[in-house]
């Protein structure tokens, strides 16, 4: 990336200032300058530099607009003919239009960008009043708002710069920064979010990635990610990215991998009684037949052996109510599930390779069991790659993971709720803080952020939030997420379908943007009813000129639909 600064001189020669510095805005970090705009050019977020002398260099200093009010408009009177322009008015009395609006434009400074700290420095050097403005070039701000370009190795676009014409500046997020501290894609509905994650996840398995990438999708809107194995755009050599789906069916949790934990949350009302046996039973089952090594039914016996009342060997023994319940309740959760099982498991190397997404479908499966599945992969691979880093597991052990992961989980409020006590916050909230060291990273996507823990939100460095009309729930962006400016934050009842606001580890600077368009379908389509309804119609007027077709010669149908003579 070249040197964010170039003669001014030669700017200067192609390029005309679109506005004067005013003087200092109420902060330390803005400045305001007055300008005509009759284009429309300095929209909210657009980019705009003056230049200074720092360290015996001329720097452009770069800022962002933030603020924007008109000091200087059309006399009222203009305008009380609505089928005449002010403009033309103004001509007919001599005035010079192109002079009669003026704006005062607020500029938060971002500061000049410098090829060794890959960072903005802010000179703390005002602009002197009526220094010229400029608008920043497209070529600019392509080098210095990404920490990658395009293409590159780690590098993952997602869309453009919304204050600029499509495909202008294209903005590539930095892999490397939310895959070791953590995403959040946070939006309502219908902003675009399940889209938005569709194009992250399209970019991580490019060829310049090849990601090990996992998504928990609760309501089946993923499945055509698959198709990444049929676009060559994916393809590079011998490298073809995989997708693999794993549907509430194919999905199985092996009894002995469960914690205690996992299985007091999955056993509904327990008693006092019964927490503490059920405690003893899994310590017995564990210290008898291994830690992952067990059945249900022996972990039934188990709370058998350690009831209270139990005396002597005698299996015919009534029992007492508490293990009866207990025993009832294991039953009921675990030997009625088709994803708990005594033998099967999930292995990690049918979850995990680079270059595969893979897309653990959980719908239809109950809420509590989705949170359980959740911690107990989650767990699982952390763990592996705490052993696979400290060299406890080799090759070929099934525990051995030996490249970082990726899991992205949609819905995330009903992982890691707020004021409640869900299994799976815990094993998230090891992740955010201690993952970044064993290459484990995380992304959430919520609709709802006031129902997702505060703790877990601000945990994710890099955050993409697409429109929000909710006030709780932008009180919690506000308080989770730093690095988002009051400004930007303000935007965001004002966003459109597709497009975010992106901060964060993964960008030099928050920036607006627009979603590219995804190479795979989206399947979160919401359903169009009324053509549906019209199509139900349709093909019941069929059925019934079918039917007096039939009739005419001689034929009918049954109960099940059958024709008969």
């Amino acid at each position: 990336m070249q040197t964010f600064g170039f003669a001014q001189a030669a700017y200067h020669m192609t390029h005309s200032a679109i506005g004067a510095v005013k003087g200092p805005g109420e902060t330390l970090h803005e400045y305001t300058f007055i300008a005509p705009d009759p284009e429309r050019q300095l929209k909210h977020g657009e980019f705009v530099y003056y230049t200074a002398s720092v360290e015996g260099s001329e720097r452009q200093i770069l800022g962002r607009i933030s603020g924007r009010a008109a000091v200087k408009l059309f006399p009222d009177a203009f305008m009380a003919e609505p089928s005449v322009p002010p403009h033309a008015v103004a001509a007919m009395l001599g005035y010079d239009s192109d002079a009669t609006e003026l704006f005062e434009l607020t500029v938060t400074v971002l500061g000049y960008y410098d090829d060794f700290l890959n960072d903005f420095i802010n000179p703390r050097t005002p602009p002197q009043g009526g220094a010229p403005v400029f608008i920043a070039e497209d070529e600019l701000l392509a080098e210095v708002l990404s920490r990658g370009q395009r293409g590159e190795l780690g590098s993952a676009h997602i869309g453009d710069l919304l204050s600029r014409a499509p495909g202008a500046v294209p903005v590539a997020l930095d892999a490397r920064g939310f895959t070791s501290t953590h995403l959040a894609i946070i939006a309502s509905t219908g902003s675009g979010k399940s889209y938005l994650a569709g194009v992250l996840l399209e970019e991580l398995m490019m060829p310049y990635n090849r990601a090990a990438a996992l998504i928990i999708d609760p309501h089946g809107e993923y499945d055509t990610l698959q198709q990444i194995q049929n676009l060559d755009i994916f393809r590079e050599g011998d490298y073809k990215p995989k997708a693999r789906i794993f549907r509430p069916d194919d999905l199985r949790v092996r009894i002995s991998s469960l914690t205690l934990g996992d299985l007091r949350y999955l056993l509904p009302n327990l008693s006092e009684k019964m927490h503490y046996q059920l405690g003893r039973a899994y310590n017995y089952a564990q210290r008898t037949w291994g830690e992952d090594k067990y059945t249900l039914e022996q972990l039934r016996f188990a709370v058998r052996q350690v009831a209270d009342s139990k005396r002597g060997d005698e299996e015919e023994e009534e029992d007492d109510p508490t293990t009866g319940g207990l025993i009832w309740r294991l039953g009921s959760a675990l030997g009625g599930s088709k994803i708990f099982h005594d033998f099967e498991n999930i292995e990690l190397d049918e979850l995990f390779q680079p270059g595969m997404c893979t897309i653990v479908q959980l719908n239809e499966v109950g809420q509590r069991e989705q949170q359980v599945i959740v911690a107990t992969l989650l767990r699982r691979v952390y763990q592996a790659r705490v052993d696979t880093k400290k060299g406890k597991v080799d090759r070929g052990d099934r525990s051995y993971v030996p490249f970082p992961v990726f899991c992205l989980l949609e819905e995330a409020h009903n992982y890691a709720p707020a004021n409640a006590d869900a299994v799976s916050s815990d094993a998230l909230k090891t992740i955010l803080s201690e993952g970044r060291k064993f290459g484990v990273s995380v992304g959430l996507i919520s609709q709802r952020p006031g129902r997702l823990d505060s703790d877990v939100l601000s945990q994710c460095m890099t955050q993409c939030i697409m429109r929000i009309t909710n006030p709780i729930d932008q009180n919690r962006i506000a308080e989770s997420v730093e690095s988002v400016g009051r400004d930007l934050l303000k935007e965001l009842p004002a966003l459109s379908k597709g497009q975010v606001i992106v901060s964060g580890a993964s960008v030099n600077t928050p920036v607006m943007l627009k979603v590219r368009v995804r190479h795979t379908e989206h399947g979160g389509e919401d359903v169009n009813a009324p053509q549906e309804w019209r199509q139900w119609f349709a093909e019941q007027a069929g059925r019934v000129a079918d039917n007096a077709l039939f009739l005419d010669k001689g034929v009918q149908r049954d109960e099940d639909g059958m024709l008969w003579a």
